[in-house]
Formats: structure tokens, sequence, C-alpha cells
């Protein structure tokens, strides 16, 4: 079923359709819980782009070409109509996980509104009339005579921001200005008595006004609907799917370790100090302070340690070695090293499991006397400053990281705080704990294997030399 025409003339009326939806209504399909989760994750991946470049301070201009590029891999499909498709199902799929918190609701209502106002500027002008007609905008073109009373002062708007006024074929429309107030704020139009003369080209921050206050309604009916029937009724078989996706990980399966290798016990305490997020470096320093974690952080610092190459003796030896103090030798055996071995599959299930991302520390919710969890979202402002300074970050950039901190942009946070320890840029930004420790020892190990290089040729020096 094709849901959205391609975007052309039709030859029956001559009408332009848009390529563009507007997600009034979800689409009468058949959609198996493959497709409604893998759809949801392209479209996802997308949205978290689009986060992560407005985290960054990109220019409009960088944000355009981020946003084609991440529509161009995640969401292109050779045949239109099964693009179009894919592009509704996956909004809904998602209007449905993100509508079950406040804090949901406004991240998604935030990120679909900004991937849609880029669609609309992809659009022609011709498509974006059609748009505005299927608002029902009360909005008229403005009339020759009434542009040509008004041309001067247009112009002087336009010149202010380094554009010309293409009188030719210009295009106004005559609003109240209240309703672009990013327009008024901007001072990007001009205003006589009460209205604002908005130019074609801007007319998106009127479609996208109406766009994000339509979505913001439908995602509060969406959230009493799952709330009142749809969670129980689907209570084992969407329901699991829709709960999990909004802190799923999209990345790399860091389940084994890989360029890096593996990492043997007596430099896991330095490699601790290097390359550790501060995550993973606060509950190492805890369990070693402690000499003991409860569950949550044996098993955010356990799989990390799994994934950055510790062996499964050594991981053994390891918790033992650091529960020593408070633990015997026979009560860690019965009451913990089960656990150390079904993290690496040989008890249980067998199941190889998987060190967790960024999207699930952030999302957990430690109580008193755990340590796990993101110290960006979960440390008090005093504790975070203070961490950040051991960790030998600069008082300006404790400041920036900070500022993202108060954003809620914790990812942002750990990587300008990696960008800071490594003096190196992350434009990927960091996904992943262990991505950060890789990334880490690409930096690190070159300038290891630099002073091992020297040691060796001065070495070989002082024995010719003799």
């Amino acid at each position: 079923m094709e849901v959205v025409q391609s975007h052309r003339k039709s030859s029956s009326n001559n009408v332009i359709v848009s390529t563009l939806p507007l997600y009034r209504s979800a689409p009468p399909l058949e959609v198996r819980l493959e497709d409604f989760e893998l759809f949801a994750m392209d479209r996802l991946r997308v949205l978290k782009g689009i986060s992560d470049g407005l985290g960054r301070g990109k220019k409009p201009e960088e944000m355009e070409k981020l946003i084609a590029d991440l529509w161009k891999a995640n969401m292109r499909h050779p045949q239109a109509n099964e693009e179009a498709n894919n592009d509704i199902i996956s909004h809904f799929v998602l209007r449905l996980v993100y509508c079950r918190t406040e804090e949901l609701r406004k991240w998604f209502l935030s990120i679909e509104t900004t991937l849609f106002r880029y669609r609309f500027r992809f659009e022609s002008s011709e498509a974006q009339r059609a748009l505005m007609s299927e608002f029902k905008l009360p909005y008229k073109a403005v009339s020759n005579a009434e542009f040509e009373s008004v041309k001067d002062k247009l112009g002087q708007v336009a010149r202010s921001m380094g554009q010309t006024l293409a009188a030719a074929d210009a295009i106004f429309y005559k609003v109240p200005f209240e309703e672009v107030p990013e327009l008024v704020a901007g001072r990007r139009v001009f205003i006589h008595k009460g209205h604002a003369y908005v130019a074609m080209n801007q007319v998106v921050s009127l479609v996208v006004t109406q766009f994000r206050s339509y979505l913001s309604k439908a995602l509060i009916l969406t959230n009493r609907k799952w709330t009142s029937t749809v969670r129980e009724q689907e209570k084992d078989r969407l329901a699991p799917i829709v709960e999990a996706l909004c802190t799923s990980y999209l990345g790399p399966d860091y389940s084994q370790p890989n360029e890096v290798g593996e990492i043997s016990l007596k430099d896991i305490y330095q490699i601790a100090k290097t390359s550790f997020p501060l995550c993973m470096r606060h509950l190492f320093e805890k369990v070693r302070e402690d000499h003991h974690l409860k569950h949550g952080g044996r098993m955010q610092l356990g799989l990390f340690l799994k994934g950055v190459g510790l062996k499964l003796d050594d991981a053994l030896a390891f918790w033992k070695a650091e529960f020593s103090p408070k633990v015997s030798a026979e009560r860690f055996d019965k009451e913990y090293a089960y656990n150390i071995r079904h993290n690496y599959g040989r008890e249980g299930k067998r199941t190889d499991y998987t060190p967790y991302s960024c999207q699930k520390i952030i999302s957990s919710t430690p109580g008193v006397g755990d340590h796990h969890g993101c110290p960006y979202r979960h440390f008090s402002e005093e504790n975070l400053r203070a961490a950040l300074v051991r960790m030998g970050v600069s008082s300006r950039a404790v400041e920036d990281v900070m500022d993202k901190v108060r954003n809620r942009h914790y990812q942002l946070a750990c990587t300008l705080t990696f960008e800071a320890v490594h003096g190196s840029s992350c434009d990927a930004g960091i996904n992943h704990p262990n991505q950060y420790f890789i990334d880490s020892q690409r930096i690190l190990q070159p300038k290891v294997d630099d002073v091992n290089s020297l040691s060796f040729l001065g070495a070989l020096c002082e024995s010719t030399l003799v």
C-alpha cells in the first residue's frame, strides 16, 4: 500500500503533492513485529544523530547536511512508496515509544520537529505551498499592490540578513506577529500594525509551529490510550519492544574485545586511570576503596571489563582480590563467582552478555549505596566537578561539561570530557563506555609505542658505543 505519493505534478489536475507526510493518522497496514522494531531503530538513528548535532552546536547549514546524510543512510529506499511507508510506520512506532513520560515526550517532540523543519526546507516552493494548504493555514499571499507599498522595508530586512529581495517572484504572507516568535526575535521580518510579513523562504516557521502543536497534543492522546488499554492488551507482545526501544543501543557490539585485544590483570589498574570513562572509573575506584559493590555496580563494571578484554580467569581473580578484605574466599565462590561466569556465558543459558550502553546506564535508577549509573546525570554538581578535576579536566572545560549536563546532554558531556582529557576531538560522540575505552587506547597506544621505540634505540646506541 502506498501511503504517501511521490513529489510530482498530477497529470489530471496539475496539483503538486509533497513527499513529506504530516502524520495525521496511522497507516492501515499489517506490520510484522521484526519490521516494527527495525523501522523504529532506523528512524531512531536519525533522531539521535540530530540530537547529537544540536547538542554540539552545529550551524544550520551543517545541520542541513547532517540530516540529509542521516536520512539517506538510514531511511532511504529505492522504491519511493516503500520509503514513504517506512517513514510513517517508524514515526508512529516511536510516537508510541516516546509518549510514555514527560521527559520522553519532550525529547521526541523537539527532535521530530527539527527533522520536519529541515525536510520541509528540502521541498520545492510548490510543495511547501501544498503543505500549507494541508495545514489549512488561513493566510493569503500579499497582493502586488501591498507588496509595492512595503517593498523598501522588506528590502531593508533582507539586506540586514545578507540577502536580496527578489521582487520579480517574491511571495509574502501577512500573519499576526505572535505566530512567528522566532522570526520576530531574530529580527528577520518586517512588522507593521501587528502583522509580520513572512517571505516564502520563511514559511517553515508557520508550518513548524502548527506541526509542533499537533504532535504535542497527539503524544498526550497516545499516552492516554497506551496507559488505559494498549499496554495491558499488548503486555506479552508489543509492550516489551516499546519499553526497550527508547534505551536501545544502535552502535557496534562490544560483547567481545576487538582491535585493542585482551587486557591482562596486571595492566588493568594503570589503564583504568587513563582510558576508563568516568562511570567506569568511579566504579573501579569504589570497589578498590570499599572492597564491595552492589549488584548493579558489579554488572555495569563487570560487563565493561569483559568488553575491554579481561579474560574470565583474570576477572575472577580481580573481583576475588578486591572483595577479600570483606568477603572470604569460600563465600566469594559461593555467592559471587557464579554471576561472573554467567556474564561470560559459562553458566545458565550460556548467553554472551553485552556491556551496557550509555543509554542503558543513563536510564538506570541507582538507589542509596549504589554507585552505578551515569555520573553526569546522577552525581551532584559538586561531586561531578570534583571528579572531573581528578581526571585532569581543565577549569574551562569543566564549565563546558557542566553546561551540557544542565541541558541534559549527558553523552555530549562525556564526549567533552574525553576531548579535554585526550586533547583530541571525538566527532562521532561517545555512545558507549567501551567505545570511550577503545578510542582512548587508539590515541594513547601510539604514544606508548613511540616511547618503547625510543627506549629500544637508546639501548641500541649504547651497545654500539660500547
